[in-house]
């Protein structure tokens, strides 16, 4: 299985990069993303893919369910990659992008197949708040229909611990990092977009775009 693999390393390095040389070459002297993108560890979901971006404009954080655990004095990866995408990259825009047919969160529905999985099932308990508001909300809605939405109260509830990391928290105060958050539907591409006037999902469109965090606050002006 594995030559295949190599094969494409083989056809990227024959065919794919000569005819890039110039942007491989820059990209070497650096990186400049404008995009700090947030999305489930899912083989089906390709960020470059589903974008259209290239090599150097997406900066991808990628793990079980989507999940960005509240600010804390503990170090972990999450975190941390916030923090460098935010103060030293200045990436001004993060998504935060669920989707369909998530396995995290259907493993929060039916818990029996975190069996023998500690770690995960500790991991997904940063999806509490969406859990419950699934729980205590949508009883009559059938299992299909339970498993979107939270899928998407899960991005609603991981936008709301991203808040709670400094660095996004005084950025969002002064209006230096846009916060958004996308669904992404695998079987139809279609992706919805939360807007947080709304309080609801909505289709993205290029002239909608819209945003998944309040307004920039009036700062008090500092009489010196």
């Amino acid at each position: 299985m594995m030559q295949r693999f190599v094969s494409g390393i083989k056809k990227f390095q024959r065919d794919i990069f000569p005819a890039q040389r110039e942007l491989f070459a820059n990209l070497a002297a650096g990186q400049k993303p404008s995009i700090l993108f947030i999305t489930c560890g899912d083989s089906r979901i390709v960020p470059d893919l589903l974008m259209q971006t290239k090599p150097g404009e997406l900066f991808i954080l990628r793990n079980a369910g989507n999940i960005i655990p509240p600010y804390s004095d503990n170090s972990g990866g999450v975190t941390a990659t916030i923090e460098y995408a935010v103060v030293a990259l200045n990436i001004p825009n993060i998504v935060v992008c669920g989707h369909s047919n998530c396995g995290a969160m259907r493993a929060i529905l039916e818990p029996e197949q975190l069996n023998g999985m500690e770690k995960v099932s500790q991991w997904l308990r940063h999806s509490e708040a969406a859990a419950r508001v699934v729980s205590e909300n949508y009883t009559e809605l059938c299992a299909s229909e339970r498993l979107e939405i939270l899928a998407k109260e899960n991005v609603i509830a991981q936008i709301e611990n991203l808040k709670t990391h400094a660095p996004v928290a005084a950025r969002l105060a002064r209006g230096a990092v846009n916060v958004y958050g996308w669904y992404y539907d695998i079987r139809t591409g279609d992706v919805q977009a939360y807007d947080a006037a709304l309080g609801d999902f909505v289709p993205l469109d290029e002239d909608r775009i819209p945003a998944a965090a309040g307004r920039p606050r009036q700062l008090a002006a500092v009489n010196r």
